[in-house]
């Protein structure tokens, strides 16, 4: 990551201190440029990486100029190689990293070059956060038992983890029961200046979890990538990217005392949304950030998927540098962070006009409009007014199905079901909330809201109030920190009374973890076919993706998951009904158990204090004794057992030569489903449980498991066959050939109705290539990359959409799957597809980036499509069969 005596910009090299000279920068005011003063600060970052990795070889002194060009080359497409600092992983996406680094090691020996050749040169944090799921809640043995069973379950998949710590240097484990991966960069990993080998340079990074852009709060470049493209960064390859617009986004005004920062960055992320960020960095600026904590940024940055940006950068200023001291960071590092940052013009002072840089747009905020809001029922832009609410779902109940309906019969929306839970009767309805959920590192990480959710709970419980017993409540807290402070400030108990237990360290219910519901519930739901709520304060609420049985899943701030938990049911207008009458007939309104912010900032500034943070992390790698007792393998090669249903060597590399061999043509291809718009990586791979009439379940049951021991499919990433038979598993997948919810699709041929891998394998015993038609946005959501693995192993070739989320596309070309878009205007429908045709590409050569290319079908008809190879770097993955194929011929190189 420093420089090399080739560097040609080695005369920018100074002393930070001119009283040691061992301590060095690339001092970039040294240019002399102007252009380097207008450019955004989110690109001065890769300037600098440009600057101090150029090498004439992976990064060249054009890639340098054209980053400082940046302002003129908005229209065009400019493609520059960025070289982070460093990688994060959670273990959902890192056991697969750490298989694939397995099995390239494997397939390096077989063509006879050393294995160690693969090992991580960028330091990489890989964070145990998304195996604990909420078997056990409401009780205070909860965490206990919850982290008992996530290491009875996955013992086997942290054995390989603790493997892949030994095995491979420079990649550091942060063990289960820690917290959640963003919080912990947030308040331990992220360095925002290294001082590596003599050199300071800025904190960036990549990670394989989409809201990595949750340290760009803290004025950390990163953003979230596919697992196939860390690997590569991993191993030293730099990203090629298309050099970014850079949208501003001015917050001006004070937020109303109410106001949470979750209402803001639900606002955003629908304004974002609207303005239309795809692709491009989004800057935050003007005087309302200054107005925001360091932990609301980072709550602000951490939704940037969900709008859709690369980034949502806050620069570096003052209020940064006080998290720091906050957090318990080394005096001596804020020092030089500071004094390194003005030296090469990258602290940000938000009040400073003449600081301004320019932007390819301005879109602008006032903090003062906000207002109270949650975001549903299926999607996390679709922003709703807490005053909105209930008319809001009664709205959705009967609408057609889709983003915001749910096609209920107007007779039946009064519809209830009694049931019995601990001997005592109670019924369901349409919006009965069955889930409350202070969940996800969205929330979690920001003290203003979890004390105010401990406020709220502390006002409620004085009134009389209480949350029904068969709703599943749970507070997973995003490190051991806010617990600490929590129980400091004395609000835990009155949490714990309403049933807000602390119920593990994870993701947890965001992730889909939520475990299972009670049975006399599911029975109601199922009996009535209802339309339950579950209420989190998550990021993501795609169908299916919660919990198979919450078809209405709502984000909401922590002190509205308390409030919709104790209505117990989001058909409540909180500003005109009562949230519930007390056992002495008094009723109780929101608005008297709501806290102010004056009021949660002052319990902050007493209770949230530097020594908490020193505590819970100077024992973070060494608290756990169940993984610090485990053990694993030290060999260099992994010795892959046939029996596990855990760890699986892959296929991707069988076969593998060091010929390249041509890119072969599609004929004759059937269309293996035919979907709309917004379709999610949840859609085609799901992360959450097995279901047990499914095809994976069907494998597991043949490998003489039961179904207690499926655990989930994200646990199961480690395992070609388990995930291939839980691509498009979904029970919430909407395929047009069946025009209902289901994960099946029509094998063509024969007209049968089969699930989906099932299909795929009929297709494939026939030799037969596949295709997957598609809408907008296809593959939003989680950055993963089992969902370009497994319809790469189901024999899908080519996928044709009209958008695709970044993120997804990258990692499609990753696997040597082509990513097709239709020509502006055009859609499936448009062209008159019905998706029953044959479809036949022919691939040109030579290839060149974004090329536009002849797709004719059986009936005679042609249309044209683009490729979406948007780089040369992606299509010489492509020639290669995919990004690790490229990694493993160059590491086998002599």
């Amino acid at each position: 990551m420093t420089a090399t005596v080739q560097n040609p910009f080695q005369h920018l090299v100074e002393a930070l201190d001119p009283n040691d000279q061992t301590r060095r920068f690339f001092n970039l005011s040294k240019l002399g440029d102007p252009r380097y003063d207008r450019l955004p600060f989110s690109i001065r970052l890769l300037l600098e990486a440009a600057v101090r990795n150029c090498d004439e070889f992976l990064v060249k002194r054009s890639d340098v100029e054209s980053i400082l060009n940046w302002k003129q080359t908005q229209t065009q497409t400019v493609e520059v190689p960025f070289r982070p600092a460093r990688v994060i992983l959670q273990d959902l996406t890192g056991v697969p990293a750490v298989v694939d680094f397995a099995a390239m090691r494997d397939a390096v020996t077989k063509l006879g070059a050393d294995p160690e050749k693969i090992n991580p040169v960028c330091p990489a944090d890989l964070v145990i956060d998304h195996s604990i799921q909420v078997d056990f809640n409401r009780k205070s043995d909860s965490l206990q038992k919850n982290q008992d069973l996530e290491f009875d379950r996955n013992k086997e998949r942290f054995q390989f983890l603790k493997w892949g710590s030994k095995a491979f240097k420079n990649m550091r484990i942060i063990p289960p029961g820690s917290g959640i991966v963003h919080q912990v960069n947030l308040e331990y990993l992220a360095r925002v200046v290294f001082d590596h080998e003599g050199f300071f340079y800025p904190d960036s990074l990549v990670g394989t979890d989409s809201h990595t852009t949750m340290i760009n709060g803290l004025g950390i470049l990163g953003w979230g990538v596919g697992g196939i493209e860390a690997e590569a960064v991993m191993l030293g390859q730099p990203i090629s990217m298309v050099l970014p617009e850079v949208v501003g986004y001015k917050l001006s005004g004070t937020p109303d005392k109410f106001i949470t920062s979750t209402d803001i960055v639900l606002t955003v992320t629908k304004h974002l949304r609207q303005v239309g960020v795809v692709g491009k960095f989004v800057e935050f600026f003007g005087p309302g950030v200054a107005q925001l904590s360091i932990a609301d940024r980072a709550t602000i940055a951490n939704m940037c998927p969900e709008y859709g940006a690369t980034v949502g950068f806050f620069p570096v200023d003052d209020i940064s540098v006080q998290y720091l001291e906050q957090t318990g960071r080394d005096p001596e590092k804020l020092t030089y962070i500071s004094k390194y940052l003005k030296a090469v013009g990258m602290f940000r002072d938000y009040n400073n006009v003449s600081q301004d840089p320019d932007f390819t747009q301005v879109v602008e905020l006032d903090l003062s409009s906000v207002v109270p809001c949650c975001s549903g029922p299926k999607r996390p832009q679709d922003k709703i007014a807490v005053s909105s609410m209930k008319s809001d779902f009664e709205a959705c109940l009967g609408a057609k199905q889709g983003f915001k309906g749910f096609q209920v019969a107007p007779d039946l929306h009064g519809a209830s079901v009694p049931f019995q839970f601990n001997e005592k009767e109670y019924s369901l309805s349409h919006g009965s909330v069955v889930i409350a959920a202070i969940t996800s590192c969205t929330n979690t990480s920001n003290p203003s809201v979890m004390l105010g959710a401990g406020l709220l709970a502390k006002k409620a419980v004085e009134c009389g109030l209480s949350v029904k017993p068969y709703i599943k409540t749970s507070l997973s807290p995003g490190s051991g920190v806010v617990t600490y402070y929590l129980k400091e400030s004395g609000v835990m108990d009155y949490l714990s009374q309403l049933g807000f237990e602390v119920v593990g360290y994870g993701c947890m219910t965001c992730i889909g973890n939520s475990g299972p519901l009670p049975e006399p519930v599911v029975e109601a739901i199922t009996q009535g076919d209802l339309v339950a709520a579950g209420i989190l304060s998550g990021n993501r609420n795609f169908e299916g993706r919660v919990h198979p049985n919450t078809r209405a899943n709502y984000l909401a701030s922590p002190p509205l998951v308390i409030a919709y938990a104790i209505a117990g049911t989001v058909r409540i207008d909180f500003e005109n009904e009562p949230i519930a009458t007390n056992s002495e007939g008094r009723q109780i309104f929101l608005r008297d158990i709501w806290p102010t912010r004056e009021e949660i900032q002052a319990v902050e500034r007493t209770f949230v204090i530097p020594s908490m943070f020193k505590e819970v992390y100077e024992k973070i790698e060494k608290v756990n004794e169940r993984w610090n007792s485990l053990v694993a393998p030290s060999d260099k090669l992994y010795t892959w057992d046939p029996q596990s249903t855990y760890i699986k060597s892959p296929p991707f590399f069988d076969g593998l030569t060091m010929e390249l061999q041509p890119p072969k043509s599609i004929n004759d291809a059937y269309v293996l489903l035919n979907l709309g718009d917004s379709v999610t990586t949840d859609h085609i791979s799901p992360a959450g449980n097995i279901a047990r009439n499914s095809s994976a379940a069907r494998y597991l049951t043949s490998r003489g498991l039961t179904p207690r021991d499926y655990n989930s499919y994200g646990s199961r990433r480690g395992n070609d066959a388990v995930m291939a038979r839980g691509t498009f598993a979904n029970i919430r997948l909407f395929n047009k050939f069946l025009n209902k919810q289901a994960p099946q699709t029509i094998h063509l041929p024969t007209g049968e109705t089969l699930d989906v891998f099932d299909a795929a394998e009929r297709y494939r015993q026939s030799g037969v290539p596949l295709l997957v038609l598609a809408g907008k946005e296809y593959g939003s959501g989680s950055s993963r990359d089992w969902a370009a693995k497994g319809p790469f192993l189901l024999g899908i070739k080519a996928v044709i959409a009209e958008s695709y989320e970044r993120i997804h596309r990258s990692n499609l070309v990753g696997m040597g799957v082509i990513p097709l878009e239709y020509l502006p205007g055009q859609t499936a429908d448009s062209l008159g597809l019905t998706g029953r045709e044959r479809y036949t590409i022919t691939i040109p050569e030579p290839l060149t980036p974004r090329m536009v290319i002849d797709v004719k079908l059986d009936t005679g008809k042609t249309f044209q499509v683009r490729m979406r190879f948007d780089t040369d770097v992606e299509l010489v993955y492509f020639h290669n069969g995919g990004i690790l194929n490229y990694m493993i011929r160059k590491m086998s190189e002599n």
